[in-house]
């Protein structure tokens, strides 16, 4: 084997685990006990080796397709490589081949890598200002050498991925909200310093529903119909029909078992009566707000943006340098339905992150596009 060739081959979870103990920025999408959580996929952990070095891991998820016996193969935030020490081609070729004798008929892949980041103030003002329609199109704030250089090798090899839209797409997405808990010379911020960041009304509310008359609880998995409560009301508040709560519960044991702290649920508590609650999972030195929930009553103090206020205080008391708000559009259209989206979350301190992004190898291309078309027909409704 050439001195820099990698070699793949299937690792026990105790390796996966035990490779990731201590890198930071690995997202919990990519840690093995994530596979217990994703109910209908099968999984596997894989391994790349420089001679018996292990260097890179990656949690798959194998989502079988009926009848034929052909899986979609999928690497959410991942694989988790240094992709500056190895070229693309010697991480790439030995998945792919492995992947073929697995009978995947589609590869689906999101490095979890920052390709451009835009201030929650820059996107803020282009929202009110209404003279752009996408958010690539503004100055961009920070930018991801390594992301688009592996972005560009994977378009070279026949990687695709859908282009940037205002609509959200099926799977992870591409355009992220995130909390800067650090500043742009990586030093870590205080909580002032993080809500210095927020949009004035949106601080003030935080800074009120934190010094107000709330009780912030830390629950169990015990709890977990306390929050699951709250997330009914939500869901039909909003119209969306939600997770059940054995799906919660599987979350905070699974990961709490292999990383103790990991999943942290929060609840914001007026006279014995649950206002609003949250789930916060921290991987390394990031954290996510995965989960929110709240009551209709007492809106006045702000019981959600409370939680807010501690999820970033404990956050930051973690070392983290970010927490992720989940996702957004790429729309800067005041019109368009997910714009207050954006909005609400840039007020909150967010900068939008634009990562790697899907991508896609399809390995059987009739299965491929039958699985391609099906999604398209799912997604219209």
């Amino acid at each position: 084997m050439p001195q820099n060739q990698l070699s793949l081959r299937p690792i026990t979870q105790s390796e996966h685990s035990s490779f990731l103990q201590g890198l930071p920025g690995v997202s919990f999408l990519q840690r093995p006990e994530w596979a217990k959580v994703k109910g209908g996929w099968g999984s596997e952990s894989l391994g790349w080796f420089q001679k018996e070095e292990l260097v890179g891991a990656a949690l798959v998820l194998h989502r079988a397709a009926p009848v034929i016996g052909h899986t979609l193969a999928y690497l959410p935030d991942g694989p988790v490589i240094n992709w500056e020490n190895h070229s693309t081609k010697d991480v790439l070729a030995p998945m792919i081949a492995h992947f073929r004798k697995r009978k995947v008929f589609l590869v689906r892949m999101s490095p979890g890598l920052m390709r451009n980041t835009w201030s929650a103030n820059d996107a803020r003002k282009a929202l009110s200002g209404g003279e752009h329609q996408l958010i690539p199109e503004l100055a961009v704030a920070q930018h991801g050498t390594q992301a688009e250089a592996l972005a560009a090798e994977l378009a070279a090899a026949g990687w695709t991925k859908q282009e940037v839209s205002e609509d959200f797409a099926a799977g992870q997405p591409e355009f992220v909200a995130r909390i800067p808990l650090i500043d742009a010379q990586g030093q870590q911020r205080d909580l002032d310093g993080v809500l210095a960041q927020f949009a004035s009304t949106a601080r003030n509310e935080t800074r009120k529903g934190a010094r107000g008359p709330l009780e912030i609880q830390v629950g169990t998995a015990a709890d977990m119909e306390r929050f699951h409560a709250l997330y009914r009301e939500t869901a039909d508040r909003n119209e969306f029909s939600g997770r059940p709560s054995s799906y919660f519960t599987t979350m905070i044991t699974e990961l709490n078992a292999a990383v103790p702290g990991s999943c942290t649920l929060y609840f914001a508590v007026h006279e014995g009566r649950d206002l609003a609650s949250a789930i916060r999972v921290r991987s390394g030195n990031l954290a996510w707000y995965v989960y929110g929930a709240s009551s209709s009553a007492e809106r006045k103090l702000f019981a959600p943006k409370a939680l807010v206020h501690r999820m970033i205080t404990d956050s930051i008391d973690e070392g983290c340098i970010y927490l992720d708000q989940g996702g957004v559009s790429a729309t800067l259209d005041k019109a368009h339905h997910l714009s207050g989206l954006t909005h609400f979350k840039t007020s909150m301190g967010c900068d939008i992150v634009q990562t790697l992004g899907e991508w896609d190898l399809p390995l059987n291309k009739p299965l491929a596009w039958g699985f391609n078309k099906y999604m398209a027909r799912r997604e219209r409704g």
